[in-house]
């Protein structure tokens, strides 16, 4: 079966927006507006699950060795990062200095400056992170603060493919479960639950409500009273709430609020209208990262980590736009070389572990 680029495309642009995200959230706190955040989530990870559910199906077996084949390359990279880490830790502690590192560490803010810099490794780290518990990678902040997004994904697809592989003419039913859900916990706050069910009811709705879209083009007729709705309820919370609402955006993301997913039904309307209209018939550099999305999602976090050490010197030098969009481009570049490289690293673990196999099966 041929390759729908458009997939592709939408992966790459929507991996950019996040590495756009995470320049301006992150090291961008010292000097980006807060209005520039704010718009910024218009194109945000929504987009990575409805892009899932346009591209699943109900085969159990190959979506779990899909899953399990992540899961590997997950632990292959946080393994390379932790002994990054480790060892970055023992040259600046032998060479440097305890002062100087606690000075290093304070450029990502106070919060982020470890309680015990130590030379002695933290295996229970690694332990943490193969589980998915995100203990903070402290040399790489941004990265474990970004894979909130690679839990959900995990839990969603495991329910997804069951519901499609033996619900499939209920699929409607859990839709509206889903959405329902999302709903009360909104409505009646005191009942929304902690943990990931709030993300997984919001997130696992719009990836079957993407499936049912799946080779189908959204009828003409029905853009303009899509976008009609949403910008209806832009002005009524314009007229009675102000901007200020706005400002509030980041909390409304995490766990998942009515504001957060109104705003983020701009770019999901925008998804699918294009589905089946854009045409992309030529590889790009776009395409290439939305192909390699899971090696540039992994690589964004190191490099919104580096950026931090260019933002803090050149934050007064310069207008803010100017400098917003020369470390964007930084980082993108930052991004792109990390991404290729842990390409290179995956490849490694993987005829690694292949070595180990033929060494330790039997005759």
């Amino acid at each position: 079966m041929k390759r729908d680029l458009y997939i592709d495309f939408a992966k790459g642009f929507a991996t950019l927006s996040i590495i756009f995200i995470h320049t301006v959230f992150w090291s961008g706190q010292f000097y980006v507006p807060t209005e520039i955040r704010v718009l910024s989530l218009l194109i945000d990870v929504p987009l990575f699950y409805a892009l899932s559910g346009l591209t699943s199906g109900g085969n159990v077996e190959k979506t779990l060795y899909r899953l399990l084949k992540l899961q590997i390359t997950f632990m292959i990279f946080v393994t390379f990062l932790f002994f990054l880490d480790y060892f970055f830790k023992v040259f600046g502690l032998h060479v440097f200095g305890l002062e100087w590192m606690k000075d290093f560490y304070s450029t990502f803010g106070s919060k982020y400056v470890p309680h015990n810099i130590s030379d002695v490794p933290q295996w229970q780290n690694l332990g943490n992170w193969y589980l998915h518990q995100y203990t903070n990678a402290d040399t790489f902040p941004v990265v474990m603060g970004s894979f909130w997004y690679l839990k959900v994904y995990f839990i969603l697809t495991v329910f997804g493919v069951l519901i499609l592989r033996f619900f499939p003419k209920h699929i409607n039913w859990f839709i509206g479960l889903c959405f329902g859900l999302t709903l009360i916990f909104n409505l009646l706050p005191h009942y929304y639950p902690t943990g990931q069910v709030g993300y997984v009811a919001l997130y696992l709705g719009i990836f079957l409500a993407a499936h049912q879209l799946k080779g189908k083009k959204i009828p003409t007729q029905w853009i303009p009273f899509l976008y009609g709705i949403l910008i209806l309820i832009l002005i009524i919370l314009f007229w009675n709430s102000g901007k200020e609402i706005f400002m509030k955006m980041n909390k409304a993301k995490f766990p998942p609020k009515l504001l957060y997913i109104f705003w983020s039904g701009f770019s999901l309307v925008t998804l699918f209208v294009l589905y089946n209209r854009l045409k992309i018939t030529k590889e790009s550099i776009i395409t290439f990262i939305g192909k390699n999305a899971i090696f540039f999602y992994f690589a964004q976090g190191m490099s919104s980590s580096l950026v931090y050490f260019l933002v803090v010197p050149l934050q007064d030098s310069m207008p803010w736009w100017v400098l917003m969009i020369l470390i964007y481009l930084i980082n993108i570049v930052l991004a792109f070389v990390i991404a290729v490289g842990l390409k290179k690293i995956d490849a490694f673990g993987w005829n690694f572990l292949e070595f180990l196999r033929k060494k330790t099966a039997s005759n």
